[in-house]
C-alpha cells in the first residue's frame, strides 16, 4: 500500500469537554496517513487519479472547525469515516495533537488507525 501524507495541518476549532474549552478556539494540529495505490497517477501523471491532498485539506478543515465536538476522539473518527466515503482512502492513521489541553505537557493527543469497511 502507498501512503499519501499530509503533516502539521493546523486547524482553530471549539472543541473541549469543559466550560472554559468551549468558550475559545484551540489550534489542533492534525496528521493524515492516507493508504492507496498511486500507480495509476504514476501511469497517467494526473490529479485524477490519486488522491488530491489539497481537497483532503479543506475538507478536514470544514469539518474540524464545524464539528463542535467535545473529545478529538470523535473528530478523529468522523475525519476517518469521510475520508473513506469522500476520497476513497483503503487504510488511514490519524493524529490529532491538543497541545494546549495539558499545560506541562508539549504534546498531547490521540492517533487511530482505521481500515475502511469492506
Amino acid at each position: 500500500m502507498d501512503i499519501v501524507f499530509l503533516h502539521g495541518l493546523r486547524v482553530d476549532a471549539v472543541i473541549g469537554i469543559w466550560d472554559w474549552e468551549r468558550q475559545f478556539e484551540q489550534t489542533l494540529e492534525i496528521d493524515l496517513d492516507l493508504g492507496t495505490d498511486i500507480r495509476p497517477a504514476a501511469r497517467s501523471d494526473t490529479i485524477d487519479d490519486t488522491i488530491d491532498y489539497k481537497s483532503v485539506t479543506k475538507r478536514v478543515i470544514q469539518l474540524t472547525q464545524t464539528s463542535g465536538f467535545l473529545l478529538v476522539e470523535r473528530l478523529a473518527e468522523t475525519i476517518a469515516d469521510t475520508l473513506f466515503a469522500e476520497f476513497g482512502v483503503l487504510w488511514v492513521k490519524i493524529r490529532i495533537n491538543k497541545k494546549s489541553a495539558v499545560r506541562q505537557v508539549r504534546d498531547v493527543g490521540i492517533q487511530i488507525e482505521r481500515t475502511r469497511p469492506a
